[in-house]
């Protein structure tokens, strides 16, 4: 090695060391405010259990479950950790009872969670409550448990030793969850535990289209009576079914009984089953009500136990309050597991009375394994808007704020609006912050970035704080900005023009400490000790006269220091270039890596090979290089590494990179890490278990996707693509929208994938970028092909290709003589108002042709040869949830879906199947 290579090495490794300590120090700068966040362990994805009041640093692994109960204290900014007496808690069987935190400040106190998935997930929630006299008041607590802006519960303590458990299922309709508890009288609110368990997002388990579901009863029909109940592990999902027996006959089996259906139910509960006392009369049970506008479903879950005889059978109807509720005969299929439920909700009475008779040619009496009861729980859409919720979150972390008041939504329920906060569009999904006022709040530092992310802010007090550095240029872009009182800090520099221009055309009052351009009348009496901040730094005449010379030292440190650091900026820049040999030419190829090595974990060659198992199992193949099957820890992977031959394929490599690093939402793959040794790149992501679109709809997976699952995914997709053309600055375009880059986890949840071809792309500086025609044929918008310009509706064109294949279940380019392209296809047969002859036969009928109607006319639309005719990806993503609301509101008027049983058995697909 020469000497001229070595230093370059130990420059490297010294520059590698200090950005390593300047992000070490700017991380401990920026702790983030108490945020509730799926916990990265060995329990299963998703899952999160909180022991509330648990003391700091005593996370523990539950003895029964396995699973990992972590403390509540980094989590709450309010409340109290208090432990119960022993001689409570020493039967306890569940340790998270032994603790509570309790909220004796604040009318509402709130854990915010951002769980994962995110919005559109569908979670069992529980909370569960002890209050076992823990402050020795003798005072049973009466208190709201709040989800969101609404009341979920009125919790009511009968006794020290009672315990109170809520169980909900619910679709979230944001990215946060909010669960608060609210005080109403004159006791304390308090909370033992906190759990999330996500559920599988199929439509056709615990239908939640009418609201949703709070749990009454998870009954196992046991014969043997245990004593505990039955839950983790033996419930994936962490149901607890509570065993009961129902009557003195029944019947039970040994052997493993198949309960591969979406509801899963644990063989344990599913091996006993009770049946009526005398076997001539029904089986029965029932539940009561106080209103009889009450809402409720019902589940029933069957698995012959017997193995019974040729002379024998077993069936039997179903009846509630005398009417019949199943339309075909019930019989039981021996060791495997029939879900029986309705389409449609139970209500109109105060009580319920199900009876199981048997028939006349019946020789056996009914029997019944398990059975879930849950009533209706509807909740508002109301909440503020996820970008202003999290721009306020980060608020308060950068500077320590703590109101009392700032917990749970910022804006809803309007009663509780967070203090110095104005909201717009209460009760509506989208409710958004208007003022802002943090004025004497002993606010140091800058200003921070995220008041950027209130894009409807009107009004911005900081006034009166500590505030120091420039007046940030992001201020300009607040474009409903009315209002901005900066007075009262020790702010440096200028003013931005912008602002100064708003202010001189009456679109703003700025108040400022200066002289010359304050627009506050009630300026402070020291106003005579400051000049204007318009075109000179702000500075204290008094501190100016007996410092003169400090500014200038100050200044002349600052610009060395600031002129060293571009210097080994720059360095670190060229150190950080790799260079890459295209075997086949010989040319070599410049690429930067930095971004991946500072944000992500980096795996060793020799790590990669033990992930992939030597590379043995691939996935795919693309002209970057292949796709290979891994696992990190206990989370499969998909490992993309890079063929040294491919040249165009290094330049997409690089480019999927930088996006990923740059871009995260729910319906965008995500970046795990990557590989960066010697010639050997490679980039992992997440492991998406159903692959990608195409293989579903080229008829590999025949009938396996409805038409109501279809549109979900096209939702889904639709909704990464308006992150990436609304949601980035500056926008991203994908260049590469199709079937295959359209990847489907184990829920069906969508994601789009390969951004080697995105660009980015901004409508600020001019209505297109020119560039290289890149993409697939039948895909590929007919205006950016010939004109070479690139802009978001080229991706709005390709998005309406995949939305014809979704509903037509063809490819984009026909598979016929003339080689016909789908849109050129269904756009002739549909004029003649012929739907159904475009209509993906698969479905059988079951679709609303309203909702395929108008995802036709969306489609076509998007795929419009002239480009301004195309709608916004936000118009895309509206369009299509209304499609989704007039197929699921199908449910509700087909009477065979809405009166039927729906059975789900061993060959149930993802949708429910009349019966």
């Amino acid at each position: 090695m020469d000497i001229l290579s070595f230093s370059y090495i130990v420059q490297e490794k010294m520059l590698t060391k200090c950005c390593l300590l300047f992000a070490l120090v700017l991380t401990y700068s920026l702790i983030p405010v108490p945020l509730v966040r799926a916990q990265d362990d060995d329990n299963p994805p998703g899952f999160l259990s909180i022991d509330c009041g648990l003391p700091k640093g005593s996370d523990y692994k539950d003895t029964t479950t396995g699973l990992d109960f972590k403390s509540d204290a980094n989590l709450i900014d309010s409340g109290e950790s208090i432990s119960l007496s022993p001689s409570i808690t020493s039967n306890t069987v569940e340790k998270y009872l032994a603790n509570v935190r309790s909220f004796p400040q604040g009318k509402k106190n709130c854990y915010t969670i951002q769980p994962s998935p995110g919005k559109g997930s569908k979670y069992l929630i529980r909370a569960t409550f002890m209050y076992g006299n823990y402050d020795s008041l003798n005072q049973l607590p009466k208190f709201d448990l709040n989800l969101g802006a609404d009341t979920w519960s009125k919790i009511e303590i009968t006794g020290n030793l009672s315990v109170v458990r809520k169980e909900i299922i619910h679709i979230l309709s944001s990215d946060y969850i909010h669960i608060c508890l609210i005080k109403t009288g004159t006791t304390t609110p308090f909370i033992s535990a906190l759990e999330l368990r996500p559920l599988s997002s199929t439509n056709s388990m615990y239908k939640t289209t009418s609201g949703s579901l709070e749990n009454l009863y998870h009954v196992d029909c046991d014969t043997t009576s245990p004593t505990t109940a039955i839950r983790y592990k033996d419930d994936i999902y962490d149901r607890r079914w509570f065993p009961f027996n129902w009557t003195s006959t029944g019947t039970s089996t040994p052997l493993d009984i198949n309960n591969a259906n979406d509801y899963l139910v644990p063989e344990d509960v599913l091996k006993t089953a009770s049946g009526p006392d005398n076997v001539s009369e029904p089986f029965l049970f029932s539940w009561i009500t106080t209103n009889a506008s009450d809402e409720f479903y019902m589940y029933l879950h069957f698995a012959e136990v017997e193995k019974l005889e040729a002379n024998q059978s077993r069936e039997f109807n179903i009846y509630i309050n005398g009417v019949k509720w199943n339309r075909e005969l019930v019989v039981p299929t021996y060791l495997a597991l029939t879900t029986l439920y309705a389409e449609r909700s139970e209500t109109g009475n105060t009580q319920y009375i199900v009876a199981l008779n048997r028939t006349d040619d019946s020789t056996l009496p009914p029997i019944l394994n398990a059975y879930e009861i849950y009533s209706v729980k509807r909740f508002s859409t109301s909440g503020t808007k996820e970008t202003d919720v999290a721009a306020m979150l980060n608020i308060k972390s950068k500077y320590g704020v703590t109101r009392d008041s700032w917990q749970g939504d910022p804006c809803e329920p309007e009663d509780f609006v967070w203090e110095g906060l104005k909201c717009s569009n209460h009760s509506s999904d989208s409710a958004r912050i208007t003022t802002l006022d943090l004025s004497a709040s002993g606010l140091t530092g800058g200003i921070d970035t995220s008041i950027a992310d209130l894009t409807k802010l009107e009004t911005l007090d900081l006034s009166n704080n500590n505030l120091s550095g420039q007046v940030p240029g992001f201020l300009t872009r607040l474009s409903s900005l009315r209002v901005l009182n900066l007075k009262g800090n020790n702010f440096s520099g200028t003013i931005p023009a912008q602002l100064l221009e708003n202010q001189r055309k009456g679109v703003l009052s700025l108040s400022f400490d200066g002289s010359g351009n304050d627009t506050n009348t009630n300026a402070p009496p020291n106003d005579k000790n400051t000049e204007s901040c318009g075109t000179e730094p702000c500075q204290d005449k008094s501190k100016k006269k007996s410092n003169k010379s400090i500014p200038v030292i100050v200044g002349s440190v600052i610009g060395a220091v600031l002129f060293l650091a571009a210097i080994l900026f720059v360095i670190w820049i060229v150190m950080k270039r790799r260079t890459f040999r295209d075997r086949t030419t010989g040319n070599q190829t410049q690429v930067y890596i930095g971004d991946i090595e500072q944000k992500n974990r980096q795996f060793t060659y020799s790590e990669v090979l033990s992930i992939t198992g030597n590379f043995q199992k691939v996935l795919g193949k693309g002209g970057f290089g292949t796709v290979y099957h891994g696992s990190v820890g206990s989370s499969e992977v998909a490992v993309k590494m890079l063929s040294p031959s491919s040249s165009q394929g290094y330049k997409e490599f690089q480019t999927e990179a930088s996006v990923l690093l740059s871009v995260h939402h729910k319906n965008l793959t995500s970046l795990v890490g990557y590989c960066n040794e010697d010639a050997n790149m490679g980039i992992i992501y997440e492991f998406m278990a159903n692959r990608s679109l195409d293989q579903h709809l080229l008829g590999k997976n025949d009938g396996s996707l409805s038409w109501e699952i279809r549109l979900k995914i096209a939702v889904d997709a639709a909704q990464g693509l308006e992150y990436l053309h609304h949601g980035c600055k500056p926008a991203i375009i994908h260049r590469d929208v199709k079937t295959s880059n359209i990847l489907l986890n184990e829920h069906f949840q969508a994601k789009l994938a390969d951004f080697g071809l995105s660009r980015a792309y901004s409508d600020e500086g001019g209505t297109h970028v020119s560039t290289v025609v890149a993409g697939t044929p039948g895909y590929l918008d007919p205006d950016y092909y010939t004109s070479g310009r690139l802009t978001e509706k080229s991706d709005v064109f390709s998005f309406g290709v995949v939305l014809l294949e979704m509903i037509t279940g063809q490819p984009a380019i026909l598979r016929n003589e003339d080689r016909t392209r789908i849109t050129d296809w269904v756009d002739s047969t549909v004029k003649n108002g012929d739907i159904e002859q475009v209509i993906d036969a698969r479905f059988r009928g079951k679709y609303d042709v309203n909702a395929v109607w108008k995802a036709v006319e969306l489609a076509l639309a998007c795929a419009s040869r002239n480009s301004s005719n195309r709608p916004t990806m936000n118009v895309v993503v509206t369009e299509l949830k209304e499609c989704m609301a007039i197929e699921i509101g199908r449910h509700d008027t087909d009477p065979n879906n809405s009166i039927g049983m729906v059975s789900m058995d061993l060959e149930n697909s993802l949708a429910p199947r009349p019966r």
